[in-house]
C-alpha cells in the first residue's frame, strides 16, 4: 500500500483525503515513479470543485496532479531509456501526480538534470507549457511591448522570462510587493487595480503590441481597450472572453508536450529560466497548500514535498 491524494465528491480543499492505495502494477510501456515533489496548479481546484466539470470529469475517487519529479522505482515490460534509480521529470494525463508512487507512460517522462532543484524539477511541467502555448499564441518577437497580466503567477512568470528572451519589452502586471522580482527578469512592473489602463499606456507610450491574460477578470477586455489585435490577446482562463471578442485561449493542450517540456527543462538547468517557489507542504498537508494557491498572491508556484527532499540518496538506493 502507498498514500495518493483522492476525492469522492466536490467540493472544496476540505473534500481532500489521503489514502492507502494499492500498489500499481507497471505495464507495457509504463514506469513507476517515487515522487519526491508534486506542483500544485490553480486549475486543479476548478477540477476539484466540479467548475470544469464540462471539460474535465471526475470519475471518484478522484485523484489530483500532473506535476511531479522523482525516482525510477520500477520498469515495464518494452521499456528503454530508464533505469531504476533515475531520476526523472514526468507529466501525468491520469491525475495521479499527487501520491507517493505515479505510474505513468515512459513518453511521459525526461531525465531530470543533477543541477536541477526537486521542486522546481516538479512543478514545471502545466505553468511552463502553459506560458510556452501563450507568448508562441501572441507571436512574441523582438520589439514587441508585450503585457503579461497576473506576472507573479506560475504561468505568468515563466511567460514573462520567455517573452523577455524572444527581445520583447514586457509589461508585468503584479503587486507591488513582486516588482522587484520582476525588475530582475528585465520587465517593467506595473500594479493592478484601478487605474491600470492609464499605467500600462504610461508604460508604454508607443502602445501594446500583444498581451497575454494568466488571471482573468476583465483582462481580455482590457487588451481590446488598450489596441491590441485579437489575434494577439491570450488568455489561459477568460475563455467565455475570448471568444466574444475574437481573441485567443491557448494553453498547453495547444503545445507537443514532451518536446516543450525538454526545452523549458534546459533553460533551467542552465540557469535561463527559474521558477520561484513560494511554499512547500509535505503530502498529508494538501488541504493547506490549496488553501494557499486559491489565495492567489504569491510569487511562482506552490509545491508538495511528498518525500523529504534531503533523503533522496537513500531513496535511491532503496529504489534500486
Amino acid at each position: 500500500m502507498s498514500a495518493a491524494v483522492r476525492f469522492s465528491k466536490y467540493g472544496g480543499a476540505d473534500v481532500l483525503r489521503l489514502v492507502d492505495v494499492e500498489d500499481a502494477g507497471v505495464g507495457p510501456g509504463e514506469v513507476k515513479v517515487a515522487v519526491v515533489a508534486a506542483g500544485l496548479n490553480p486549475g486543479e481546484i476548478g477540477i476539484r470543485e466540479g467548475v470544469q466539470a464540462h471539460r474535465f470529469p471526475a470519475t471518484f475517487p478522484e485523484g489530483q496532479g500532473s506535476d511531479f519529479a522523482g525516482l525510477v522505482a520500477a520498469v515495464g515490460p518494452g521499456v528503454k531509456g530508464f533505469c531504476v534509480g533515475d531520476a526523472v521529470i514526468g507529466f501525468s494525463d491520469s491525475r495521479n501526480a499527487q501520491a507517493e508512487f505515479a505510474v505513468v507512460p515512459a513518453d511521459r517522462l525526461l531525465p531530470k538534470p543533477d543541477r536541477l532543484d526537486w521542486r522546481q524539477a516538479g512543478t514545471i511541467y502545466v505553468a511552463g507549457t502553459t506560458a510556452w502555448a501563450s507568448v508562441d499564441a501572441v507571436d512574441v518577437s523582438e520589439g514587441d511591448t508585450v503585457v503579461v497580466a497576473g506576472a507573479a503567477g506560475g504561468v505568468g512568470v515563466v511567460a514573462v522570462q520567455l517573452a523577455v528572451q524572444r527581445g520583447a519589452n514586457v509589461i508585468a502586471v503584479a503587486s507591488v510587493a513582486h516588482h522587484d522580482y520582476l525588475r530582475g527578469l528585465l520587465a517593467d512592473p506595473v500594479e493592478y487595480g484601478d487605474g491600470l489602463a492609464g499605467r500600462i499606456r504610461e508604460a508604454a507610450p508607443d502602445g501594446v503590441d500583444a498581451f497575454i491574460d494568466a488571471h482573468g477578470n476583465g483582462y481580455v477586455d482590457l487588451a481590446v481597450e488598450l489596441g491590441v489585435e485579437p489575434r494577439r490577446i491570450n488568455t489561459v482562463i477568460d475563455f467565455e472572453a475570448a471568444k466574444r471578442v475574437g481573441a485567443r485561449a491557448e494553453g498547453q493542450a495547444s503545445v507537443e508536450a514532451r518536446p516543450v517540456l525538454r526545452q523549458l527543462v534546459d533553460l533551467l538547468a542552465r540557469r535561463l529560466l527559474e521558477i520561484p517557489i513560494y511554499a512547500a507542504y509535505p503530502l498529508r498537508e494538501v488541504r493547506d497548500a490549496y488553501k494557499k494557491v486559491a489565495e492567489g498572491h504569491g510569487l511562482g508556484k506552490v509545491v508538495l514535498d511528498v518525500r523529504t527532499i534531503s533523503c533522496t540518496a537513500t531513496l535511491a538506493r532503496e529504489v534500486a
